[in-house]
C-alpha cells in the first residue's frame, strides 16, 4: 500500500472494454463504465484509454443484470450509472484525500445502487426481482479496491499469472468452500449460475470489499460469467502474456468464451498499469484480501442531524463507537469509561459496554449556540445511567457526618422532652 517507500512518480493506466451478446441470447444484459474520476470523463476515448491517474483515481466496473424481458438490462445500466454518480458526489467532488474514504466511497456507493434499484422494481412490479451482480473497481495511487456483489469477476495478472481477486457469491462457491465439491466439479454444475446476491432484489446488500497493490505492469481484467464460466484463468493469463494491445485482448478473450458455446453475454475489462509511480518488487501475491480500514473495524452509524432523534430506542450495548455524520461535517464520540464523572453535567460519556441495556439520547454537550459551526462534539446519555448520578452538592460545601449525628441527636432530645412534658400535665 501506498507509504513512505512507495515510489515518486506518474502512475499510468492503459486500458479498454468490450460486450458481446454471445451466441445464445437474443440480447445483451451486460453493462461496463470506465473513468477516469479527476475529468469525471466516462468514456473510450483516447484521454481514457491512456491516461495518467490524477489526484482522485480511476474507475472500473462490470455488471451482469438479470430478471427476465428488458429488467436485467435495465438494472444493469441503473447499477452503473448511479455508482458512477454517487462516486462523483462522494468522492470527486469531496475535499477528502484520503484512502479511507475512497473505498468508504466505493462502497457506499454500490450500496446506493442496490437501494435505488430495489426501489425502482417496488414501483414498477413488472420488473419485480430484477438485479445484477456488480464488480466496481477503483485505482488510488497505487492501491486496487474492489466491491464485488454477485459472480462477475475480477482476476489481476501479474508476471504471467492470472488470480482471482474476489469471490464469487454464489451456491458453488460455498459447496467449495465447505469442501463439498471441488473447484473443478463446480465448473461443469448445473447450479453454477445460482447466486447467493445481487444489486436490487433484497433492501440490504452485503458489499466485499477487498484491497490490492498493484505493481508495474499488472493486468486487471473484469468481466461478467459470460467469460469466466467458459475460460478458465490460465486461458486468460495467455492471452495477456501474448497480446500487449488491449484492444486485442478483450476481442480474443471474447471469442474464446464463444468458442467455448457463447451461452451467455460476454464483458471484458482490461486495465494494465505502468508509471515510475509503481513498485517493480515486492509487492504481496495477488489473492482476495479483505480490506480493512479503521472505519471497519468498529461499529459506525451514519447518520443526519435530522435523524438523532430516531437513535432514542436503539440498543447501544454492542457499539464500542457511534460515529455521526451530519449534514456539514462528521463527529464522532469516544466513550471514556474511565473519565471522571461531572454530577452537574447535562449528559455524561459512558462505554457502552457498561451499560446493559436502554434508551439512548443523543444531544449536543451545553446549551445550543444561537449561530456559529456545527459543535464539534456529541455526546451520548443512556437515560438509565444519568438517573442514578448522585444529586449536585449544596453551595455550602458537603455536610460532615459528625455534624449530622449532633442535629439529629438534639432533635430525637428535643421530641423526648416534648414527650415527658404532655404526660405530666396529662
Amino acid at each position: 500500500m501506498t507509504g513512505p517507500n512507495t515510489p515518486q512518480g506518474d502512475i499510468v493506466v492503459h486500458v479498454f472494454g468490450r460486450t458481446d451478446v454471445g451466441r445464445t441470447r437474443e440480447h445483451n444484459e451486460d453493462t461496463f463504465t470506465v473513468a477516469d474520476l479527476t475529468t469525471m470523463n466516462a468514456s473510450l476515448q483516447p484521454e481514457v484509454r491512456t491516461h495518467v491517474t490524477g489526484s482522485r483515481g480511476t474507475f472500473f466496473m462490470v455488471a451482469d443484470g438479470m430478471g427476465g424481458a428488458a429488467a436485467g438490462e435495465v438494472a444493469s445500466a441503473m447499477a452503473t450509472e448511479v455508482v458512477l454518480h454517487e462516486m462523483d458526489k462522494r468522492w470527486r467532488t469531496s475535499n477528502d484525500t484520503d484512502p479511507e474514504m475512497f473505498a468508504h466511497a466505493l462502497r457506499v456507493s454500490t450500496e446506493v445502487a442496490n437501494t435505488k434499484i430495489h426501489a425502482y422494481a417496488a414501483a414498477h412490479p413488472e420488473n419485480r426481482g430484477m438485479g445484477t451482480t456488480a464488480t466496481v473497481a477503483g485505482l488510488l495511487h497505487d492501491t486496487l479496491y474492489v466491491c464485488q456483489v454477485g459472480d462477475s469477476r475480477a482476476y489481476l495478472v501479474r508476471d504471467g499469472v492470472c488470480s482471482q481477486i474476489t469471490k464469487d457469491q454464489s451456491l458453488m462457491q460455498k459447496l467449495v468452500e465447505a469442501g463439498e465439491l471441488t473447484a473443478e466439479e463446480a465448473e461443469v454444475s448445473e447450479r453454477r449460475n445460482i447466486i447467493l446476491q445481487a444489486l436490487g432484489p433484497e433492501p440490504v446488500v452485503k458489499v466485499d470489499l477487498t484491497s490490492q497493490q498493484v505493481k508495474r505492469g499488472d493486468t486487471l481484467v473484469l468481466c461478467s460469467d459470460g467469460l469466466s464460466g467458459q475460460v478458465r484463468a490460465n486461458e486468460i493469463a495467455e492471452v495477456v502474456r501474448a497480446e500487449r494491445d488491449l484492444v486485442q485482448v478483450c476481442k480474443k478473450l471474447i471469442d474464446l468464451a464463444n468458442e467455448a458455446g457463447g451461452p451467455d453475454n460476454i464483458t471484458v475489462v482490461a486495465a494494465r498499469f505502468e508509471g515510475e509511480g509503481l513498485v517493480e518488487t515486492g509487492a504481496e501475491q495477488p489473492a482476495h484480501r479483505v480490506y480493512r480500514g479503521s472505519q471497519q473495524q468498529r461499529s459506525t452509524i451514519p447518520l443526519e442531524r435530522g435523524s438523532i432523534p430516531a437513535l432514542a430506542a436503539m440498543d447501544i450495548a454492542d457499539m464500542p463507537t457511534l460515529e455521526t455524520e451530519l449534514s456539514v461535517r462528521k463527529v464522532k464520540t469516544t466513550p471514556q469509561s474511565n473519565a471522571p464523572v461531572d454530577p452537574s453535567a447535562a449528559t455524561l460519556e459512558v462505554s457502552p459496554r457498561e451499560v446493559a441495556s436502554g434508551p439512548v439520547k443523543v444531544g449536543v454537550k451545553g446549551p445550543a449556540p444561537a449561530s456559529g459551526p456545527v459543535p464539534e462534539t456529541v455526546e451520548i446519555a443512556p437515560v438509565a445511567v444519568r438517573a442514578k448520578l448522585p444529586p449536585a452538592p449544596p453551595a455550602g460545601g458537603i455536610v460532615s457526618p459528625g455534624v449530622l449525628r449532633v442535629v439529629f441527636g438534639s432533635i430525637a432530645v428535643l421530641v423526648l422532652v416534648v414527650y415527658v412534658i404532655s404526660l405530666l400535665r396529662a
